[in-house]
């Protein structure tokens, strides 16, 4: 298995993993369960790690791609960039995690404050990640992207190939 079809399974679970933790978490600040709150903390610490082989296999899955018909380099650059700062976001939500779990364990009187906290966190995470992901499908994905892209093969949108006129 090469860092490509790696980077391509991965890729999924933190999304998939960080929205199915905000529901958990959000449920568990309704039923004020402690036990709840720990299993979605715990989710947002497991996506953190997750997203560090598929943020290391990255690059090499744009290599792959790069020489394909109809793949931009704008493209892999704009869903690099994004990567970059969602792996920041989202080692910070699993940072903020561990330390909300330690508090709830600890039964700290800020550990509901801080579970709302990584709540607002985890959404933003998810946000940021939905729109990496996004991105990342463009690349591939002519049918899904929003604008034009010029390449040395012609221009495509949506999906549609036409010839460029140099005249």
């Amino acid at each position: 298995m090469d860092a490509t079809y790696l980077h391509l399974i991965l890729t999924h679970f933190p999304i998939v993993g960080t929205i199915i933790g905000i529901g958990i978490l959000a449920y568990g600040l309704f039923s004020k369960s402690d036990t709840i709150k720990k299993v979605a903390l715990v989710t947002f610490v497991l996506m953190a790690i997750l997203t560090i082989p598929v943020f290391l296999t990255g690059e090499e899955a744009g290599e792959a791609v790069e020489d394909i018909a109809g793949v931009s380099e704008q493209l892999i650059e704009n869903h690099e960039e994004l990567a970059e700062i969602a792996i920041w976001l989202m080692g910070l939500l699993g940072i903020l995690s561990l330390i909300n779990l330690f508090a709830i364990i600890k039964k700290w009187s800020f550990a509901k404050i801080l579970s709302i906290i990584t709540l607002v966190v985890s959404l933003g995470t998810f946000g940021l990640f939905a729109q990496v992901g996004s991105t990342g499908g463009e690349i591939r994905h002519s049918e899904i992207r929003k604008t034009t892209v010029n390449n040395d093969n012609g221009v495509f949108n949506g999906g549609e190939n036409e010839d460029v006129d140099d005249d």
